[in-house]
Formats: structure tokens, sequence, C-alpha cells
């Protein structure tokens, strides 16, 4: 004879069965692994669609995207200065970058550019470029091929804009658009490394 506890044990499974609700209630919108399509009136050109401004918020603390804001600043005051400062492999002046930023007291220094894609999320990302194919000599300020300079990436997660079907047709619809996430590399810093042997 079974105990009552088997007998609850038993019983439990084919009661959940009967009673649990499904586990798709009715039908969905999206399911998962769709893009919805948006039209440019939904969405505006550089604007994050409403279901991601969570993660929005988060680029905004990526250095690539936190940068962006004062090298615009920097760039319109120096529009009619003639051409950027900074564009070639520098002389280390110890008294003159101390209380400079780390990629100008560097030995392998680098300035910043804003690129600008319109079919990315976010649009402006700042990327580093090196100043020097060696790196400068601590000793005499000066650049010197015994090392190289290379640039340092970051992985960062984008949204990437893609036409889309608006439709059941399949065929592209004009000025539709979905997004795809994308990982991109984006050079943050240079460093300085060991130049590889000639063979």
């Amino acid at each position: 004879m079974l105990s009552p506890v088997l007998l609850l044990l038993l019983w439990l499974p084919t009661s959940l069965a009967h009673h649990s609700p499904p586990l798709r209630a009715g039908p969905r919108t999206h399911t998962p692994g769709t893009r919805r399509c948006y039209s440019a009136e939904e969405l505006p050109l550089g604007h994050a669609p409403p279901h991601l401004l969570a993660r929005a918020a988060r680029w905004t603390q990526a250095l690539p995207v936190a940068l962006v804001p004062s090298l615009e600043a920097a760039g319109r005051r120096s529009r009619h200065a003639g051409p950027p400062a900074g564009s070639q492999c520098p002389m280390l002046q110890p008294e003159e970058v101390l209380e400079a930023g780390v990629h100008r007291r560097s030995i392998s220094p680098w300035r910043y550019r804003v690129d600008t894609d319109e079919s990315r999320y976010p649009q402006k990302l700042a990327f580093a470029e090196c100043l020097c194919r060696g790196c400068i000599s601590a000793k005499t300020g000066r650049e010197t091929a015994a090392l190289n300079s290379v640039p340092l990436a970051q992985s960062l997660l984008v949204l990437r804009r893609r036409p889309c079907s608006r439709d059941a047709a399949g065929a592209p619809t004009p000025g539709a658009f979905a997004f795809h996430t994308e990982f991109i590399r984006v050079p943050v810093g240079c460093t300085c490394v060991l130049p590889r042997s000639a063979r």
C-alpha cells in the first residue's frame, strides 16, 4: 500500500500540468530573434529604439562616447587656428606636459579624432590615432625606432541600421530600417612594443 506522502508526490506533477497556465499565453508582437522595422517618422536619424534607451545610458559612460563632446568643443575653438596641433610625432618636454592628459605624457603619444557613421548608433565615437611610428626616448625626448607604437583597441557593442521590409513581401521598404547588434574594435590609446624581427 502506498504511503500518503508518495501519493502526494505522484499527484503534484499531474495537477500542475492541468492547472498551470501555458508558457505562451496569447500572441506576441515580437518573438525572440525578430527585429522591429522602423520608418524614418517613427525613429529619426541618430536616435536609439525606445527599448534600448537603458543601454544607451550605459553607452554614454564608455570612453569613446564620453570624449566626443569635449573633442567637438575643442574642434570648434581651433577651427580658425590653422592645421590641428599635435598631428606629428612631438618632442617630449616634461615641463610642458606634466599637467596634460595621459595621451600627451605617454612615450607613445596619441590624439583623438571623432569618427562619424550615420548607419551606426552611437553615430560618433572617439578614435585614438598614434602620433609616432616609433616611441619617444625618455632620455632624449625624441622619437626612437628601438620600439614601435601600436594602437590599443577596445571591443564596443554598437547598433547598425540596415534596410528592412515592413510587409510580408520580403523586399526592403524604402526608408525603413532595423537595428542589428555588432561588435566593433575601437582604438582607445597607444603603447610601445618591441619591433618584429625581420626575417
